[in-house]
């Protein structure tokens, strides 16, 4: 079941929210807790028993490890710890990565072990990070022990942010769970800000897809060179779109039940460097990967051997949690190659050029890299990448190309506003233009948000196309 679906908008989200206010207080995070479970298990009711075990074994760790604490003993606070991260990646390591392994030693070793051919459960990625940075965080003393296994198990099934983020880090919505106060003002925004993710899936993520589908499905040697970076150009807004929706809808969904959940985007594609990309892109990846690996490994308060060490072990497991496959590895060390290159030898001579120059060679590298991320053949990804540089002779463009142009011309330039403060801006000036006129403002944010939601209605009415890319991560 994904947010932008008829059933999910027509009956799971009216049913949860209707017995979720009806209840009374304390019995609300069993009701969250009950209702992500059926969400879950809608599309994989099997792993139902894979998710709870996750739940149990990081809910008896963090007891652990504040039973040890407690009793002042570090190294069985430690032990505890080890043991229920061990398990948890464990868990991650077999389901997501077992065949990546198994067919890298046939192919390196000529060896012809059978593929397990296990299917990913949704969401693993995620939930165990979310699990793992709780019983650290209790093992750090950031966060108290959740002795209530409702709420811990409401806290890892929460089905707005369950099977595509953000990850939320336990600490952040700790008072949360054991007390929250939901408004009407709350709702309100939650509901805005969830028309508004709704919308970018449907309207905008959506209609790019087709577009890029269109060009992948043309032969890379006989692809006009425009032609080529348009497709990419297409998909580079919908991986953005689609994430950015998902996450707008799980924040939005969050306020609905009087949560807040951290922003996860930051208007990335105003970047003007790939570092300052990487703190707007997936903030609550970075942030995990910042916390518990990079920090620990000593960040950059090291000498620069180790630095650099640092920079690649991150990314290349940013690049491993992602997919298990090699393009992935390959797109987390381009990543930290480039990282690299800024930190040590372009970073200062970048900063004194003209901005539109900096943020040209930001999007350029940016989508550079999303070439590298979505083609799972590696073969694949490096004829399309030749086939936009005109490497196979071919054209600049063609008549396709101008139809092509012609026929997307109205949602490029949405997407390209889409993507920066512009709308934004415009919205808070004439939010202050109507100060004085408020019955009038608030008629015009209706309409708005009421045509959103019909016009996102209408095109899933008939739409085949509505998929959400991060859900296979």
């Amino acid at each position: 079941m994904v947010f932008s679906s008829l059933l999910f908008l027509f009956r799971f989200l009216p049913a949860v929210l209707a017995l979720y206010y009806i209840v009374p207080r304390r019995a609300r995070n069993l009701v969250l807790l009950l209702f992500s479970l059926v969400f879950y298990a809608w599309g994989e009711p099997v792993y139902i028993v894979l998710m709870l075990c996750t739940i149990l074994v990081s809910y008896a760790g963090g007891i652990a490890v504040d039973a040890m604490k407690r009793r002042a003993k570090p190294k069985g606070a430690k032990a505890a710890l080890v043991v229920s991260s061990a398990v948890s990646l464990s868990l991650l390591g077999f389901f997501k990565y077992a065949d990546f392994a198994l067919g890298t030693l046939n192919s390196l070793l000529g060896t012809s072990f059978d593929l397990l051919k296990i299917a990913l459960p949704i969401g693993i990625s995620f939930y165990t990070f979310q699990t793992m940075s709780y019983t650290i965080d209790v093992y750090r003393g950031e966060a108290q022990v959740q002795r209530n296994l409702i709420s811990f198990g409401a806290y890892v099934t929460m089905f707005p942010q369950l099977i595509a983020g953000p990850i939320v880090q336990y600490k952040t919505i700790d008072a949360q769970l054991r007390g929250r106060r939901e408004s009407v003002e709350e709702f309100a925004q939650g509901v805005h800000r969830f028309l508004l993710g709704l919308g970018k899936k449907v309207l905008l993520a959506n209609n790019a897809g087709a577009l890029w589908e269109t060009v992948q499905a043309m032969n890379c040697d006989g692809v006009p060179v425009l032609t080529a970076w348009l497709g990419l150009a297409a998909y580079t807004f919908q991986i953005y779109f689609d994430f950015s929706a998902y996450s707008d809808m799980a924040i939005g969904l969050g306020h609905m039940f009087g949560f807040r959940f951290l922003e996860n985007f930051n208007y990335p594609y105003i970047s003007k460097s790939i570092t300052e990309f990487w703190r707007r892109w997936h903030i609550s990846l970075g942030t995990w990967f910042r916390e518990y690996v990079y920090i620990p490994l000593g960040g950059n308060r090291v000498n620069v051997w180790r630095h650099v060490r640092n920079i690649l072990v991150v990314w290349l497991l940013t690049g491993i949690w992602h997919g298990a496959n090699w393009n992935f590895v390959i797109w987390g060390a381009y990543y930290g190659v480039l990282l690299l290159i800024e930190k040590y030898f372009i970073g200062k001579h970048l900063e004194k050029l003209p901005g539109v120059f900096r943020h040209i060679y930001c999007i350029f590298f940016v989508m550079l890299g999303w070439s590298l991320f979505v083609h799972d053949d590696i073969g694949q990804g490096l004829a399309f990448l030749r086939a936009l540089f005109g490497g196979y002779g071919q054209g600049f463009l063609n008549r396709e190309t101008i139809y092509l142009l012609y026929n997307n011309a109205i949602l490029l330039v949405l997407l390209v506003l889409g993507s920066t403060q512009l709308p934004k801006r415009a919205g808070e000036k004439i939010c202050t233009a109507f100060r004085d006129h408020e019955d009038l403002g608030m008629i015009l944010r209706l309409a708005f948000y009421v045509g959103i939601f019909v016009l996102s209605v209408a095109w899933l009415v008939d739409a085949t196309f509505n998929p959400f890319l991060y859900f296979r991560f």
